[in-house]
């Protein structure tokens, strides 16, 4: 199979326009089209309708093309990691972290990366998993770790779940409710600061303040930046939710305290790494895998 006449498919599928595909990889417009026509020579099939001022995949082609996407990719992924073992390198990897592990996991994890591989370089993007989901299939990341308890059922998506944190509420120190038991309602009126919920968080949520079957309980401040919000619960009376890992420092000071509520039983996390099935990780990735696997054990429960 032609690797090259292989991306000549793939950029005539992204254009659906001769000429624009042949300028994308540099031939000119007889060439590329001879090159089409080889393909569809050799495969026995014709991978695109030709009709005036229109082209179109076949049945067949959209078949060839999505795994000619495939092939193409592996094949770049193996240049990569050949060049960097041949200079004796991991070199770089892009990935995700969902609000709560950057909060909790990532400070370990990436200060334990630095020291054991200082040559790797790594960009790391923060958002919730809808977010995240949507980068990986744009290859955009290698892999992300986040809470995996609303992620789709894909056969496309490679789980790896590393455990999980159980979720508390906590109030700055001298708050009106610390140092005793409150209801869930009496709580509730102080106003709640916590990142995105996920849809089983909030109809647990709403299930303990007694809302009625598909009301959804207002959060006072939803941010996905855990910093932001211990500062408003460190400075307001608003009731934070959160883990004991991403408060440690606050409650070890003192200046964050876990409140007592009647009927508060927040099952651990499921949190986990997600990768598109069938994608060799590049070795920088699968250092940052192994670091974030490390510090999952260390932390979660």
């Amino acid at each position: 199979m032609d690797l090259h006449r292989l991306s000549h498919v793939v950029a005539l599928a992204d254009t659906l326009h001769f000429a624009r595909a042949a300028e994308a990889v540099h031939r000119s417009q007889p060439a590329f089209s001879r090159s089409i026509q080889a393909i569809e020579s050799d495969l026995g099939i014709r991978l695109f309708d030709r009709d005036i001022g229109d082209v179109r995949p076949t049945p067949a082609g959209e078949f060839v093309i999505e795994r000619a996407r495939k092939l193409l990719f592996e094949a770049r992924c193996l240049q990569r990691d050949v060049d960097l073992y041949r200079d004796s390198q991991l070199g770089d990897a892009a990935f995700g972290v969902g609000p709560l592990l950057t909060a909790t996991l990532m400070p370990r994890a990436l200060v334990a990366l630095r020291r054991q591989h200082p040559q790797v370089a790594l960009r790391m993007e923060v958002g919730n998993s809808v977010q995240l989901l949507e980068s990986l299939r744009t290859e955009n990341i290698e892999f992300f770790a986040a809470d995996v308890s609303d992620m789709p059922r894909d056969a496309a998506l490679d789980i790896q779940l590393i455990g999980g944190q159980p979720g508390n509420l906590y109030v700055r120190a001298g708050h009106p409710l610390a140092g005793r038991e409150h209801t869930p309602q009496e709580v509730w009126a102080y106003g709640l600061a916590a990142p995105t919920l996920l849809s089983r968080a909030a109809v647990e949520l709403a299930a303990l303040l007694g809302l009625p079957e598909g009301q959804q309980a207002t959060i006072a401040l939803e941010c996905d930046n855990y910093g932001l919000l211990k500062t408003v619960a460190l400075t307001t009376d608003t009731v934070l939710a959160a883990t004991d890992a991403a408060v440690w420092e606050e409650l070890e000071s003192g200046a964050l305290v876990r409140l007592v509520v009647q009927g508060w039983l927040s099952p651990p996390s499921s949190t986990g790494i997600v990768r598109l099935r069938g994608r060799t990780s590049s070795p920088a990735a699968k250092a940052a895998i192994a670091a974030i696997v490390r510090a999952a054990g260390e932390i979660n429960v």
